[in-house]
């Protein structure tokens, strides 16, 4: 019998999300309409936020939300090294300065000691990710006095002091990517309280039957993916009870010498969106090399840190260093199976 190999990511996908996409293309309505605003309705409602605006991707969210705190080519931008680019795309999309602040060793989060030193008379904004589902030391940061924009894209459901992630920030952001938390193929929502943040940002995202001219997008989420977000918004309760059930699972049973897994403290509830897994000796590919011998696709969960792309000093950056030579990410997501799950931890117990 052919062993399949077990994927990094996969989106948990039923027969809610193929009925609701079939009525949708039996309405004929698959542009932004009704589920769009039921969708921004039910997420608005969820993350306790006056606003919610659906968009195409949380690339867009995070363009759209940057743009809504009037950003101009003399603002600077604090963004951690260690994060996907779309944050460097979305701050250079503005035409601000991207500042590029260091993370912690220990779990890759944008580190507040190296916020506080990169604060300049210039800064407009931070944007926090809260990387992995573990929130970021949030409260913080916004004790600094700069506006925050939070990056839930991998943290819907996380928590931090009894708050959902999202609730924190001036703006806060979210991506539906094929592999997200939950998953419309492609999408994102920015929340927020402000009313004229809020209408900015609505103003924005469609540029067609405007009374005056001047630059918009088109950054609208259709009705198709939006019943997706629907479907998906319903079970994820249940889906993170899954991820942090297959965590518990890792952390008990890849119990060895070699592998450090994340603990928080109680202000924090992490989601799991990745299981990462600190390597204290060996190279980093040739573990995920191991991996793949055995048909389990662990990952670098980020592929290269912004420093390294923009060629700063390496020095300046040891966290996010540190981060990038020994975090390796095992499949996590609901509809992981427990054969799976035994055959990546036997693969752990092997490799290491």
């Amino acid at each position: 019998m052919k062993i399949l190999p077990i994927p990094h990511s996969k989106p948990y996908l039923g027969q809610d999300e193929i009925d609701a996409a079939i009525r949708v293309l039996k309405s004929g309505m698959i542009a932004l309409d009704g589920e769009v605003r039921r969708f921004e309705k039910k997420f608005k409602k969820l993350i306790e936020r006056k606003y919610a605006i659906a968009v195409n991707s949380g690339t867009s969210a995070l363009h759209l939300s940057l743009l809504s705190l009037k950003m101009s080519g003399n603002d600077e931008v604090i963004i951690p090294s260690y994060v996907c680019p779309a944050l460097l795309n979305a701050v250079n999309y503005t035409g601000a300065k991207p500042v590029i602040a260091d993370v912690s060793a220990y779990d890759g989060n944008i580190s507040p000691d190296s916020v506080r030193k990169k604060i300049t008379s210039k800064t407009k904004a931070i944007i926090v990710p809260h990387l992995f589902g573990i929130p970021a030391d949030i409260k913080e940061i916004i004790s600094f006095g700069i506006p925050v924009i939070e990056d839930c894209a991998q943290s819907l459901g996380a928590e931090y002091d009894g708050k959902l992630t999202g609730r924190f920030g001036r703006v806060a952001v979210f991506s539906f990517y094929a592999t997200k938390v939950i998953a419309t193929g492609e999408g994102g929502m920015i929340v927020c309280d402000n009313e004229r943040i809020h209408k900015t940002i609505l103003d924005l995202r469609s540029y067609d039957k405007k009374k005056n001219y001047s630059v918009r997008y088109n950054y609208k989420m259709t009705d198709l993916s939006a019943s997706l977000g629907i479907a998906q918004l319903s079970k994820l309760k249940r889906m993170i009870s899954k991820r942090r059930k297959i965590a518990s699972q890792y952390s008990k049973r890849i119990s060895l010498p070699n592998v450090i897994h994340h603990s928080f403290d109680e202000r924090k509830k992490s989601i799991y969106y990745r299981y990462i897994i600190k390597i204290k000796r060996g190279n980093v590919k040739k573990v995920i090399g191991e991996y793949r011998k055995r048909g389990i696709f662990a990952e670098k969960p980020i592929y290269y840190p912004l420093h390294r792309y923009l060629k700063m000093n390496l020095k300046d950056y040891k966290g996010a260093e540190e981060c990038f030579k020994k975090f390796v990410s095992l499949p996590i997501y609901p509809s992981l199976t427990e054969e799976e799950i035994n055959r990546i931890v036997k693969a752990s117990l092997e490799i290491f």
